[in-house]
């Protein structure tokens, strides 16, 4: 018999030891760690405390990701407080770029509406952007997340070369019209390929909210 058809006898004949309880207690094995060999009750045991404190990580890892969670609903609770009560797209935007920096520690943020132009045409945020800019935005599904800036969006941050990572969240609400931009100098802040949940509800908040002021077309 080989080793493997004797592990598939034991797990099918669970009462084998009950059966040779002296068998059991005769076998020694080498200590998982080096050194003498130990009785395997008692390497059974080792091997059980580790799976514990395996579990124990894991579970310590979940509770500190519902925490950060949490953290991060309650943020977005207040920033959804503070847009909607905004009385203008002066205030709106302002509102919004404050939120990310101050609660969600963002280093650079920036945002470009088009369309029709309201009243607030002296805003940075109404700048002109390019049709190439305006017809990537449209393609964007989700936010896209990457260490490229894509057209002329570096130039909207005035520190813009020392930037690494970025994150581009499309406006929009019938159609797209906007994109709002959030940087930082670390090169994982906003990886690619990392989860987005968060980034996807906060580009809905800010469509939703900005496009209150905006003329309808």
């Amino acid at each position: 018999m080989d080793a493997k058809a004797v592990a598939d006898y034991l797990k099918a004949h669970p009462k084998f030891f009950e059966d040779y309880a002296d068998v059991l207690a005769d076998i020694f094995v080498p200590h998982p760690h080096g050194g003498h060999a130990i009785p395997i009750a008692e390497r059974q045991i080792l091997t059980l405390r580790e799976r514990n404190a395996d579990v124990d990580a894991k579970l310590r890892e979940l509770v500190a990701n519902a925490r950060d969670n949490e953290a991060i609903g309650e943020k977005l609770h207040r920033s959804t407080l503070a847009l909607f009560a905004a009385p203008d797209l002066e205030t709106t935007l302002a509102v919004l770029e404050h939120s990310l920096k101050e609660d969600f520690g963002v280093p650079a943020v920036a945002s470009r509406l088009w369309g029709r132009v309201p009243e607030q045409s002296y805003l940075h945020e109404l700048a002109a952007t390019s049709t190439e800019l305006r017809e990537w935005a449209d393609t964007l599904a989700a936010p896209a997340c990457g260490t490229e800036a894509p057209y002329e969006t570096r130039d909207w941050f005035d520190a813009g070369e020392a930037l690494s990572s970025f994150a581009f969240l499309p406006l929009r609400t019938a159609q797209t019209f906007g994109v709002l931009a959030l940087a930082s100098p670390d090169r994982e802040r906003f990886r690619a390929g990392v989860g987005i949940v968060y980034l996807v509800r906060l580009a809905e908040l800010a469509s939703v909210a900005t496009a209150r002021y905006l003329p309808i077309e």
